[in-house]
């Protein structure tokens, strides 16, 4: 039992600490609101959920909330046979609820109406699906007090709310820009409106209208036609779409508002999406960045009664907010991504010409990681005339990865250049002069030498510090790793003799090289990863290098679960009968 209480206060305390991503987005709700895992134990909390509940966020974390907080009207335990919150839960559905209650810290009862929708754990460090939990009193809901008559006035202030808490843990889900724009329509459209259209400011400072959306009963169409480049946007024009693409403010517009004679290019656009789409009724604010105005969203009303007034404004400004901050965050990961796929690209070699040999190099970095990594490939002309090929990974997913990789490859050129020693010789000088030489911690490689031998074939001679086994691929589809020559990887300090294997390679033959990210993925042993890029490798063997990496990439590679580093190379036919005579001679 001590063993077991142990083991559930290091899960508790494992928990302690909420992800930061995630806990900004719920901390952004302005009700109270948590996230549970698929099992439904709290991920975190927000500042209104342990006002409300009198507890702090500490003692919610890592607990089951249904046991926690859920109770009857006596202030009973509720059965999950009887909640509708763990059911909808269990379906992984939105759903609300009302008259319900929580358990406050200090034993009392707390009257709660609900809502739960799924939510994308993705960015957290998780890739499980959680779902969040917004919650508000009695004394929060909506007001007796009349109000001004509005196009949403179907939806109640707690639903309001909810639709800003879902409109913040969608969007800050995800990391790319196109994913993030679907999410933002398909929360408006058709709870606010049957048309949404957003306006994108591109870094060169040129307007793209990017979606022009039509909600057709729960379909969400897009209409082309209407989408695209849109002249710049002028500076002193008081038109609504210009207003909101300076960030000025939002405001309403009409058929109407457009008839007059244009002050601007924009103004026709809007003309021409008025009369395309029948919009009798619309409302356009500003997309907000950190440091600029990066668009404008308009809801249109053309099928839905009612037009939008002043009173509906707040909400949608609200939406335009929250959209900015999660396109913002996604804009910034695209460059540092793309700066760092460049770099990558950069610090990988150019592949020799050698007579007779095919090469193809593939590198794909993982989608989800926002810096570049240790993976890489090379191969260059040695003193003598053969050729080197090595394929390696460095211990990490960031620059220090990548640092590392290079002052490792450069390293392994010079000895492998300089010293005309077997591979296994080249690799253990190679591993003796990390720790002292390089900000490597561990790192796998292997290392090849391919030679032209007398009659015409090619000998390869390699030694593997750690890494998956080469495969190597018959014309006629056979299939074997090359496991000899295994040793430990590099770094463990370990000195102990690193053996070379040696093996003819058949004429057609196809070699790959590659990294972990390739046959590695959640669920699925290393075995069957090997086994799988075994058989897709097999049957992809009569296709030409180039269109047996990129397929081979296709089926095998799980997306964006790592790196991936790919080296093939490919055999002659057959050996040269006129150059083997030649040598002979």
């Amino acid at each position: 039992m001590a063993g077991a209480e142990r083991t559930g206060t290091d899960r508790q305390r494992q928990r302690a600490k909420p992800p930061a991503r995630l806990a900004d987005a719920v901390e952004a709700i302005g009700a109270g609101a948590y996230v549970v895992d698929e099992q439904g134990l709290v991920l975190a909390a927000n500042t209104p959920a342990e006002r409300l509940l009198g507890r702090p966020a500490a003692d919610l974390l890592g607990q089951d909330a249904h046991d926690l907080l859920h109770r009857g009207p006596q202030g009973q335990p509720l059965p999950t046979t009887q909640c509708a919150m763990r059911q909808a839960f269990h379906a992984g559905s939105p759903a609300q609820g009302h008259e319900e209650h929580f358990l406050r810290g200090d034993g009392s009862l707390l009257p709660v109406s609900w809502m739960i929708t799924p939510y994308d754990l993705g960015d957290t460090g998780d890739r499980r699906t959680g779902t969040l939990v917004v919650f508000h009193t009695p004394e929060h809901a909506d007001s007796a007090e009349p109000r001004p008559e509005r196009a949403t006035e179907s939806l109640t202030d707690f639903e309001r709310l909810a639709l800003l808490a879902e409109t913040t843990t969608r969007l800050t889900s995800t990391l790319d820009v196109d994913e993030a724009l679907r999410r933002l329509v398909s929360l408006v459209l058709p709870r606010l409106a049957d048309w949404a259209v957003i306006d994108l400011i591109t870094e060169h400072d040129e307007v793209w209208r990017t979606a022009v959306v039509h909600a057709e009963g729960d379909r969400l169409v897009h209409q082309e036609d209407l989408e695209g480049p849109m002249p710049p946007v002028p500076e002193e024009s008081p038109m609504p779409l210009s207003r909101a693409l300076r960030g000025v403010a939002s405001a309403l517009a009409g058929p109407a508002t457009y008839r007059r004679a244009p002050d601007s290019g924009i103004a026709v656009e809007q003309r021409r999406l008025f009369e395309a789409t029948g919009i009798h009724s619309a409302a356009i604010a500003p997309i907000r960045g950190t440091r600029e105005v990066l668009g404008a969203l308009t809801l249109g009303r053309a099928e839905k009664p009612g037009d939008f007034t002043t009173a509906d404004l707040p909400l949608l400004e609200d939406i335009a907010r929250r959209a900015g901050v999660a396109l913002d965050n996604a804009r910034l990961y695209q460059r540092q991504r793309a700066v760092a796929e460049t770099m990558q690209n950069h610090l990988l070699p150019q592949m020799p010409r050698v007579p007779g040999l095919q090469m193809a190099v593939r590198y794909l970095p993982a989608p989800d990681a926002s810096q570049v990594g240790g993976d890489w490939y090379d191969a260059f002309t040695l003193p003598d005339g053969s050729t080197a090929l090595a394929i390696g990974d460095v211990v990490g997913h960031d620059l220090e990865a990548a640092a590392g990789m290079a002052q490792l490859r450069n390293m392994l050129r010079a000895y492998a250049w300089s010293q005309q020693e077997p591979p296994s010789r080249i690799v253990q000088r190679l591993d003796e002069a990390i720790m002292p030489i390089t900000d490597v911690t561990m790192a796998t490689l292997v290392l090849a030498r391919l030679t032209r031998t007398d009659d015409d074939n090619w000998q390869l001679t390699w030694t593997n510090a750690g890494h998956p086994p080469p495969l190597l691929i018959t014309r006629d589809g056979l299939a074997d790793y090359l496991t000899e020559g295994h040793s430990l990887l590099l770094g463990t300090g370990v000195r102990a003799p690193r053996p070379d294997a040696s093996v003819l390679l058949p004429p057609g033959c196809t070699l790959l090289l590659y990294t972990d990210g390739l046959i590695e993925a959640p669920g699925h042993t290393l075995d069957e990863g090997l086994s799988r890029l075994r058989q897709h490798a097999a049957a992809l063997a009569h296709r030409p290098l180039p269109s047996l990496t990129d397929q081979l990439l296709r089926r095998v590679h799980p997306p964006g679960l790592d790196d991936v580093a790919l080296l093939a190379l490919r055999t002659p036919p057959q050996p040269d009968p006129g150059r083997t005579a030649s040598r002979r001679r």
